[in-house]
């Protein structure tokens, strides 16, 4: 029986990714370039072209920034006498 067949990258227009991140197409190109993002230029003439599976990895890493932003604020803002369990009144 035969393996099965690896499905081929989707790739989508900047445009396209551009609106599902509700940021500008040069921001995308940007992401692409800082290797933020996987795209390739394809076709003829070249247009750049973004890896879909590599936008699903990049909501992950800025869900997790985001997270450990907010862990990182809030223990910022966390009182130390609560924190270490001591009063600041005096008994």
């Amino acid at each position: 029986m035969p393996d099965s067949p690896v499905s081929a990258p989707r790739f989508l227009a900047p445009a396209q990714v551009a609106e599902l991140l509700s940021i500008d197409v040069d921001e995308v190109i940007a992401l692409v370039m800082e290797g933020r993002l996987r795209g390739s230029q394809l076709g003829s003439p070249a247009r750049w072209r973004v890896e879909e599976s590599s936008l699903s990895e990049y909501l992950a890493e800025q869900s997790e920034h985001s997270r450990r932003m907010a862990l990182w604020r809030q223990a910022n803002e966390a009182s130390f006498p609560e924190v270490w369990g001591t009063s600041t009144h005096g008994s």
